[in-house]
């Protein structure tokens, strides 16, 4: 069988494995009953293998780089959400920190594929 051209990218499998972790600590909120700030995180957690993928099925160099840019923006929002989840004891510091650090190696993964595809 024939893979999309997504399948075969490092980025997009890494970007799954992230969205699975921060389904986890969306599921924690939901538990606090903080249910907008759960479904805002799955929200984002998605956006960043939805736009890797959506944009490796543009025609060109430029659109994809524009997904990919989507991508990284949708990951700034996770950090951004994991911190507002540790202020209100929805996730430890300890796991905040964990997924800051996979997210940001993410991050520089995303940036480097996209200068190497210009």
């Amino acid at each position: 069988m024939e893979d999309f051209r997504f399948e075969q990218l490092d980025i997009w499998k890494d970007s799954i494995e992230v969205s699975d972790e921060l389904f986890d600590y969306a599921d924690e909120a939901d538990k606090k009953k903080y249910f907008k700030f759960a479904e805002q995180l799955r929200s984002a957690g998605m956006s960043i293998s939805n736009n890797i993928a959506e944009g490796s099925g543009s025609f060109s160099v430029k659109e994809f780089s524009s997904f990919l840019n989507i991508a990284r923006r949708s990951l700034f929002e996770c950090v951004n959400i994991l911190y507002i989840f540790e202020r209100r004891k929805i996730i430890t510091s300890t796991g905040k920190n964990s997924m800051r650090v996979k997210l940001l190696l993410l991050s520089k993964k995303i940036t480097a594929f996209r200068k190497s595809i210009q």
